[in-house]
């Protein structure tokens, strides 16, 4: 939940709808000395991926996520997680775990099987995480895009197992 916060804590401190780019990392690393320069990037880039933010062709920076629903606590300071991003086979794995009871060391094993047992490690993690959800019933389409760029990046399919593992 620290990255909502974050995002919106510019925006509600300053009463403004719409930043510039520098206005929204000036707030996080020279404001508020929440994080480096650099970093106030990465946390631009990955709201921006996760869809929290829209950023512009010409710089502006607006909010996606409704303000009034989220609230920065008195002395609210990120951690540095928010800059750890959640892989969406991970996200995936903790929604089937969710739904279902199960921990998602079991769900981690269940995709495994998929992986070696069906498709002779033929199929990476994500591609076999999505056919787990599709067959519990877990939702997934929000995920699908993210889940088609991990798979895009030209990662070979036995080193997906080792990376369900983790």
């Amino acid at each position: 939940m620290s990255l909502p916060v974050t995002v919106a804590a510019p925006f509600k401190h300053t009463r403004k709808d719409r930043l510039k780019k520098s206005e929204f990392v000036f707030y996080l690393a020279i404001d508020r000395k929440w994080m480096s320069r650099e970093e106030a990037h990465r946390v631009l880039d990955r709201a921006a991926q996760e869809g929290l933010l829209e950023v512009t062709t010409d710089g502006w920076v607006r909010p996606l996520l409704d303000l009034s629903a989220v609230t920065v606590p008195v002395g609210f300071r990120p951690s540095s997680r928010i800059l750890e991003s959640v892989q969406p086979y991970q996200e995936l794995i903790q929604r089937i775990a969710g739904k279902d009871g199960l921990s998602p060391a079991q769900v981690t094993a269940e995709v495994n099987r998929v992986m070696e047992e069906e498709f002779d490690g033929k199929i990476r993690v994500e591609a076999a995480v999505t056919l787990v959800a599709k067959r519990r019933g877990v939702p997934f389409e929000d995920l699908r895009e993210r889940l088609t760029a991990e798979m895009m990046k030209g990662q070979e399919p036995a080193d997906a197992g080792k990376k369900a593992a983790s």
